[in-house]
């Protein structure tokens, strides 16, 4: 769409990616990432940290597949996608969400080296365990939460009664 509000953030993972579905099955990746501005003072001579900013990522179907199965917890990253908000209103009180929809995602190659794999287009089953290992789950380790198929109000990042973003391909 030519209105779109396209943004690139680099930053780090702040918190472990979540796999989580959509009623209608569709896989989503949840994460955030921080990004501190860094400003050099002269009169200390010296480079300060500005305040941090936190940006909820969404990735979806294979993206958010393969951001599982990449990223962790302090991991230094690049983030493209469409700048999305949305807001619900829960207990009276309005609430908004400002979001980034990934549509690439990889490692920050100036602060480290990363190795690439293709990845294959079959089912990836082991996403599955990986998910109830991090959560300790005994069951499929997928959190099931109603999506942007319009099934109900989601809750991706479980804050509770925010609206699942859209995602930009079907």
């Amino acid at each position: 769409m030519a209105n779109e509000t396209n943004v690139t953030v680099t930053g780090y993972v702040a918190q472990e990616p979540v796999l989580r579905l959509t009623g209608s099955g569709t896989k989503v990746v949840n994460f955030r990432v921080a990004t501190t501005e860094r400003r050099y003072d002269k009169g200390v001579n010296g480079w300060r940290d500005g305040d941090t900013l936190f940006f909820a990522v969404s990735c979806w179907r294979i993206l958010g597949e393969n951001v599982l199965d990449s990223l962790h917890k302090g991991d230094p990253v690049v983030v493209q996608g469409r700048l999305r908000d949305g807001s619900w209103e829960k207990d009276g009180i309005t609430h908004s969400k400002v979001e980034i929809e990934a549509n690439a995602v990889g490692h920050d190659l100036a602060r480290g080296v990363s190795r690439f794999t293709k990845s294959t287009l079959q089912p990836r089953e082991r996403f599955v365990e990986a998910v109830a290992e991090r959560s300790g789950d005994v069951g499929d380790g997928l959190d099931r939460v109603d999506g942007p198929d319009g099934l109900g109000s989601g809750d991706a990042d479980g804050i509770g009664g925010e609206p699942e973003m859209s995602p930009s391909a079907a």
